[in-house]
């Protein structure tokens, strides 16, 4: 992250200005100074430099707030092999995201305050950008009591999760839901029948070619149905980690009508890819949840545009080679993502899916929104996290070039456009393309 002395004043100038906030869209510069937004606007020009500062020509690049990954697996502790919070934060200051939530799914998983505080303290020694850490929703994430949320919220746990483990107790997701509404807490929970959904792959004609088990739509949908009774009952914040099928989104659809305080998100792998890209049985595809029909992700997109899905994340998940090369069905659940995340969704503005501000607020707004953080504004006294990027520039994904410690990326050898130039945390520049 940044140092601990105040970084020098930047000036950025010559850029498109898109701020998802307020839907606002203009050419101008800014300011940053003292870890924040001191100026913005078509006003900021080199001349108004403060002494001592960087100024930057844009060059027509966007200039927005960072992105706000909340999903991903930083592998402290415990799984150092896999990725650390150094590489982590690396990858993502790559990919132009400023802060990472990260997951519980640690060893031991986060589930103390003291692992908390150590996430918080090996972020502050080691990452270049902010790290948000997510706290386990059951002790162990055993899905049989309830964890210390009070305790964990004070040591600066910003949501209670199990990572891509369901509740299957409804008794135990009643009192994690009141427990958590007492403390206004965010519940963000991974729904998922685990007997119904142990299939390798999404069920269907293109399973069955393949030999592989599948796992039902019905799967996400019994579980999102139970969780969002459960919320209705106890009146909790509540929000689905990861999205991927019409049955859900129908059920979610219904829950915010109703008045719900309910949200949801969708991993760029299930918004951008579909299980035929499986193909060949390439296990880096094999995602949990799994990818599936097209029909699905064209879905996806769509309540993406409408708002219906309220985030994006990337759901990073390094493997190593080990877990990854072996039969599909044998091989490890996971895909690496937050370097790619930006550019991947980027497709879907290209494609005329989804609007650039759409996406932006997708994967910055609203996470901040649902999560209570400061940043994700591009307004005069807002953190300065920042981005800049040419959303046409192409270039070629190479596994090798990414700085994740694991190369399992959904999209290697792919075309994508969306280079990041700079990402600024706190006013500092934390990565230069």
């Amino acid at each position: 992250m940044s140092s601990p002395q105040a970084p020098a004043p930047l000036l950025f100038y010559n850029a498109r200005l898109i701020d998802p906030a307020s839907g606002r869209e203009a050419r101008g510069g800014l300011v940053m100074q003292n870890g924040a937004i001191a100026e913005l606007g078509d006003s900021v020009r080199p001349d108004d430099a403060p002494e001592g500062a960087r100024v930057i020509d844009c060059a027509g690049d966007i200039v927005s707030p960072g992105l706000i990954d909340m999903q991903a697996f930083v592998g402290e502790p415990g799984a150092e092999h896999r990725e650390t919070i150094a590489s982590a934060t690396h990858a993502a200051a790559a990919g132009g995201v400023t802060t990472l939530v990260s997951t519980a799914a640690t060893l031991p998983p986060v589930d103390d305050p003291a692992v908390v505080d150590f996430v918080l303290r090996r972020a502050r020694d080691t990452g270049r950008v902010r790290v948000a850490p997510m706290a386990a929703l059951t002790r162990g994430r055993e899905g049989k009591e309830i964890a210390e949320f009070g305790l964990l919220q004070q040591a600066g746990a910003v949501a209670f999760c199990d990572g891509a483990r369901s509740v299957r107790n409804a008794l135990v997701m009643r009192r994690a839901l009141t427990y958590a509404r007492d403390f206004d807490a965010l519940v963000v929970h991974f729904a998922e029948d685990p007997d119904l959904g142990a299939g390798v792959m999404n069920e269907g004609e293109f399973a069955h070619r393949l030999g592989l088990s599948g796992a039902p739509r019905e799967a996400e949908a019994i579980m999102l149905d139970r969780d969002l009774r459960l919320v209705a009952l106890t009146g909790a914040r509540y929000h689905s980690a990861i999205v991927t099928t019409t049955l859900s989104l129908d059920a979610l659809r219904r829950a915010k009508d109703a008045g719900l305080a309910v949200t949801c998100g969708a991993s760029i792998n299930h918004l951008t890819l579909n299980e035929n890209d499986i193909g060949d049985y390439r296990t880096f595809l094999k995602l949990r949840p799994p990818l599936r029909h097209e029909d699905e992700r064209k879905a996806l997109v769509g309540a993406l545009s409408e708002g219906l899905i309220d985030v994006i994340v990337s759901d990073h998940d390094p493997q190593d080679v080990e877990t990854k090369r072996l039969p599909f069905a044998e091989a490890e659940y996971g895909a690496i993502g937050v370097e790619t995340m930006l550019a991947a969704g980027l497709r879907l503005v290209h494609s005329g899916d989804v609007t650039l501000t759409r996406l932006l607020d997708a994967m910055v707004t609203r996470p901040a929104a649902i999560l209570g953080l400061p940043q994700g504004r591009l307004q005069k006294g807002a953190p300065a996290d920042i981005v800049r990027f040419d959303p046409d520039a192409p270039f070629v994904v190479e596994p090798a070039a990414l700085h994740s410690r694991c190369k399992n990326t959904p999209f290697d050898g792919a075309l994508l456009q969306g280079l990041v130039k700079a990402t600024v945390v706190a006013g500092d520049i934390v990565y230069e393309g």
